[in-house]
């Protein structure tokens, strides 16, 4: 079997694709967004705040990029189907919209059970089944979904957060085995510690920030910036065949025990 020589130079470039990105307007999402654009791609920069999307927006343009804002509530059923309706022909999208409720399971109230559930389990299920669907219609597509560390492990007071995040790479790899003969890739980024707003309440305690420094084999945190690269690599034809899978990218924490440093002799 023989095929055209790959550009090799070209791997990673988007130019004229379209990449919707969903939680874009702060954090991971709004660096994923700088990445993509920086590699050619038009994004979509979809926010439930319309003014983090418009900064997001600016912020790509005064790159040279090219970005259009896009308010969108995920939690919002119609609206989901909305916009994969009018971005069912893009390459690609990312979505990294997230809560944490931190509690202990005897603590949680079902609401706040609900609420996480809700947003990072059940809003995952709606994107990836209606962008999915869309792409496979359209000839292909990749999806890139935000799972964690704590799909694998935990620590008290994640155990909602943590079920969601499992619960979305099962997802990943259920929707990458029903789409793939579309042409449609479902892949997840696991992130570890990163210093985004949603870890701003460890960021504040010195030994608790400090203990998941040192629990990292690079010994400190992530920056949002250090997950873009896994958002472009899967959204580039350089994992054209990668699918059903999950990137972490966490400094080495699933890797190494991290509690002790023994002895070499």
């Amino acid at each position: 079997m023989s095929h055209s020589p790959i550009d090799y130079s070209q791997l990673f470039r988007l130019d004229g694709r379209t990449i919707v990105v969903i939680g874009a307007g702060s954090g991971i999402g709004r660096e994923s967004a700088q990445a993509l654009a920086a590699q050619g791609a038009h994004v979509v920069v979809a926010d439930y705040s319309l003014e983090g999307a418009e900064a997001t927006v600016a912020l790509i343009a005064e790159q040279g990029g090219v970005a259009e804002a896009y308010e969108l509530n995920v939690l919002d059923d119609d609206a989901v189907a909305a916009a994969a309706e009018r971005f069912g022909t893009a390459s690609a999208l990312v979505f990294t919209a997230a809560t944490n409720v931190r509690k202990r399971m005897e603590d949680y109230t079902l609401d706040e059970f609900d609420r996480v559930v809700n947003l990072n389990l059940r809003a995952s299920f709606q994107l990836i089944r209606q962008f999915g669907t869309k792409f496979a219609a359209n000839g292909g597509g990749s999806i890139i979904g935000f799972a964690s560390i704590r799909a694998q492990v935990v620590e008290p007071g994640q155990g909602v957060y943590a079920a969601t995040k499992a619960g979305l790479v099962q997802l990943a790899k259920t929707a990458a085995a029903e789409y793939g003969a579309q042409g449609v890739r479902v892949n997840v980024v696991a992130p570890g510690v990163v210093e985004t707003p949603l870890t701003a309440q460890i960021k504040a305690n010195d030994e608790w920030y400090g203990a998941y420094a040192q629990k990292s084999a690079l010994g400190r945190w992530s920056r949002p910036d250090e997950l873009a690269g896994a958002v472009v690599y899967l959204a580039s034809d350089a994992s054209s065949f990668v699918t059903g899978s999950t990137l972490t990218v966490d400094g080495g924490w699933t890797a190494i025990d991290g509690r002790f440093t023994p002895p070499a002799s």
